[in-house]
């Protein structure tokens, strides 16, 4: 891969004054989803994270998790990144930049956005998204960008057509639940074995064979993705007062498809819900397949937000400062759960009394100092680390 900085007719990379608020504060904010499901993940050693025997708080806490935090938080990041995408594109046509021009500045940053994931599937974490999102946006870029207003709608039918599935599928398990014979089995969790490795080098080869196929199931979020650009096309967040009626509806609606398909997993998982295998399976496919929608959801809800916000104060702007910086703060998270959790390092999810409550307390208390660390970056009126580095190669050294 070649590191050829871009012509001289396209621009370099946003700068503060063009951003628009909705976007940073989501992004900043739901990075504490993101480590909140990342961190079960790794106390257990499983896909989705979860305590199978929880007891007290835990089985409060287990319920929380998946009503709110799993198969939620990454939703968000993909709407993010396909209204990123556009801007991205209508900010090179706006300095003059031609088509061809965009395009390659796009596949480069998309290419190298391919390569991060690989090395911090490799070095860091096998549930690596970036890599999926470099797929993702090379096919948006060759396939998507350049159409028109009306084929771009074609996204909200599909939308349409998939919560009707979501509801079919809700009826069903409904059904299974209220006529069902009852029984005990557990929710199907799948064991990642790169998170219980008993040393580094044993994990970097399970994380090898597991990044792959990770990345091939999380592809079809370019449904999401789209959604996205469509919103992007129209200014949605940076005219949040404008889509006021678009953004409540999507907020309620949203949020509670993703509430009341998450309900009866998490009711399960709680142990406050007993079913026979069969019954859980689609309860957990009615899980995963809802929490598409938080991703709107959480976003609407942002765009809402900001619409209240005429001065931002220190919390706004602690939490927009991580939003773009959120590359480095993912990636920081990733250090934080190998040296804290992982059984070769100092292994702290179980040394504590409760795995869940340990590894929640530790994921507040990542995020938290990544909030810190971007909020000292910012008045040093500098990007993040990683920020740097990918708009260094993609934009070249006057980035």
């Amino acid at each position: 891969m070649s590191i050829h900085t871009a012509p001289r007719t396209s621009r370099g990379p946003v700068r503060r004054a063009e951003r628009a608020l909705a976007p940073d504060l989501a992004r900043g904010a739901m990075l504490l989803i993101i480590a909140l499901a990342n961190v079960a993940g790794v106390v257990f050693a499983g896909e989705p994270g979860l305590d199978a025997t929880p007891d007290g708080v835990d089985r409060g806490l287990n319920f929380l998790l998946f009503e709110l935090v799993h198969a939620r938080g990454y939703p968000v990041f993909a709407v993010m990144f396909g209204y990123g995408l556009v801007q991205l594109a209508r900010r090179q046509d706006a300095s003059g930049a031609t088509p061809e021009q965009v395009r390659s500045v796009l596949m480069r940053r998309n290419l190298w956005l391919v390569a991060f994931g690989s090395v911090h599937a490799a070095l860091l974490y096998y549930g690596d998204f970036l890599g999926a999102y470099g797929i993702v946006g090379i096919v948006m870029t060759l396939v998507l960008l350049r159409r028109g207003d009306k084929f771009h709608r074609t996204v909200l039918v599909l939308w349409a057509l998939y919560a009707v599935e979501i509801l079919v599928l809700g009826v069903i398990v409904l059904s299974r639940t209220l006529g069902g014979q009852g029984g005990s089995a557990p929710l199907p969790t799948g064991h990642v074995d790169s998170l219980a490795a008993a040393g580094y080098f044993a994990s970097m080869l399970d994380r090898l064979a597991e990044w792959p196929m990770h990345t091939l199931t999380v592809l079809p979020f370019i449904l999401i993705a789209w959604l996205g650009m469509w919103a992007a096309r129209h200014r949605v967040l940076e005219e949040p007062a404008r889509h006021k009626t678009l953004l409540s509806w999507t907020a309620v609606l949203g949020l509670g498809v993703a509430v009341a398909g998450g309900l009866p997993t998490a009711l399960v998982s709680a142990g406050w819900l007993h079913v026979d295998e069969s019954a859980a399976s689609l309860m957990l496919l009615l899980h995963g397949g809802s929490g598409m929608f938080a991703g709107p959801g959480y976003v609407a809800v942002f765009g809402l937000i900001v619409m209240r916000i005429t001065r931002p104060g220190p919390v706004v702007g602690a939490l927009s400062a991580l939003g773009r910086r959120s590359l480095s703060g993912y990636l920081f998270q990733s250090v934080a759960w190998l040296v804290l959790l992982a059984p070769f390092t100092l292994d702290l999810g179980d040394r504590f009394g409760s795995p869940t409550v340990t590894g929640l307390v530790i994921a507040v208390a990542v995020w938290l100092a990544t909030v810190l660390i971007a909020r000292l970056l910012e008045k040093r009126h500098q990007a993040g680390p990683a920020e740097t580095v990918l708009r260094r190669l993609t934009y070249g050294p006057r980035a």
